[in-house]
């Protein structure tokens, strides 16, 4: 058996539709043994894929091919994913976790003064 890349993906709770799933193949974020696809590349067990989404990079080998989406237990179950990619993986989400929000943090809406602040920290 083999199914659509973007069918798995979307199975496997990667994306929530295969819409989404599709963009991000066309998209160059999701590389099957290193090289680009498109959504129609049928998998096989053992590919090895490489998905980018935002700042997060999973490296994950497929277990099992399905087209149907499942519980997210059984999605967990159609991949194996690389430990030293997921370790990186949850330090950087570690990182962003910590680091400060460059967001305005006052209450309600600039004065003219903070707002040409704002304007000169953008460079507008």
């Amino acid at each position: 058996m083999r199914v659509r890349l973007d069918r798995w993906l979307w199975a496997a709770r990667f994306f929530k539709t295969r819409a989404l799933a599709a963009a991000a193949i066309g998209g160059g974020k999701v590389e099957v043994g290193g090289a680009r696809v498109k959504p129609a590349k049928l998998l096989a067990v053992g590919d090895r894929l490489r998905i980018r989404r935002g700042p997060l990079e999973y490296v994950v080998t497929v277990r099992v091919l399905s087209e149907h989406r499942g519980s997210p237990a059984a999605a967990a179950a159609l991949y194996a994913e690389d430990p030293d990619a997921k370790r990186a993986r949850e330090r950087l989400t570690e990182q962003l976790r910590l680091a400060p929000s460059l967001r305005y943090e006052g209450k309600g809406r600039p004065t003219k003064r903070e707002r040409r602040a704002i304007e000169r920290l953008k460079g507008e």
